[in-house]
């Protein structure tokens, strides 16, 4: 039998905001490829377990539970299922997250605005991962989901677009911290995404002018993001560490 490229058998995976959208599409990714996916998700139930049945219909065993991790208290209730399910982790997906769609100038913007975007978007990306290293197996791989706006702004939603730059900074500096181990930090940036928390920004026409300024000519899907997720929690990926994987059909060379 041919040796699969990417083999994650008897790997153990969890991924945040795994209900649906980009998590969704990477923890049954990382189940094709082999792993055991624990996913993490805030509300939505059913659609937590449609995607453990859809872990289930890869070949993987999953679980879920359910977690606000802007909060110190569910962070814990998430690595307590990690210690009970687990014991380790092989790789860690942090995607959780919100975009709200409304234009924001900073003049505007009010500080439960501004407080509630680092709590939900950087706040809690710091809380998951300093729980995660402690479990991270030598050798094991953390992704973080950044975006392109974190890299070069985003008017009217600044407090998006710092957050996420933040988020590079971090992985960086985590990647030299845990590079002793052997364990990769990488972020994945990705552009604009035909996904749910994408949907109200993309209505009234606005797809169409979107669409215009990516050069490959479409939307990316929440597949085209969990490839390059998986790439980088592979054997593939050993000597790759603190770099952002942008994943925006050549958007950001536009402009």
């Amino acid at each position: 039998m041919t040796e699969r490229i990417i083999d994650l058998k008897g790997k153990r995976a969890v991924v945040t905001g795994g209900s649906r959208g980009i998590g969704r599409a990477s923890a049954v990714l990382l189940a094709r490829a082999g792993a055991d996916v624990g996913i993490v998700y805030r509300t939505r139930e059913e659609e937590a377990a449609e995607t453990l049945a859809a872990i289930k219909r890869a070949g993987g065993r999953g679980w879920s539970v359910a977690a606000d991790l802007g909060d110190r208290q569910g962070v814990a209730a998430l690595f307590e299922r990690v210690d009970s399910e687990f014991g380790w982790l092989d790789v860690f997906v942090v995607n959780h997250g919100i975009w709200p769609p409304e234009y924001v100038p900073v003049v505007e913007m009010a500080d439960e605005q501004w407080g509630e975007m680092m709590r939900i978007n950087l706040d809690s990306v710091f809380y998951c991962v300093r729980e995660a290293v402690h479990r991270t197996a030598d050798g094991g791989r953390i992704v973080i989901v950044s975006s392109t706006a974190g890299q070069r702004g985003e008017a009217g939603h600044s407090h998006y677009a710092a957050a996420k730059g933040a988020v590079i900074s971090f992985v960086k500096s985590l990647a030299v911290e845990m590079a002793s181990r052997d364990v990769t930090v990488n972020a994945v940036a990705p552009g604009w995404i035909d996904t749910e928390m994408a949907a109200p920004a993309l209505e009234a026409g606005e797809r169409e002018s979107v669409v215009a300024q990516i050069p490959l000519g479409r939307l990316g899907s929440a597949e085209d993001v969990a490839g390059p997720i998986l790439f980088l929690s592979s054997k593939l990926a050993r000597h790759i560490t603190g770099e952002v994987l942008n994943v925006n059909g050549g958007s950001v060379l536009c402009g």
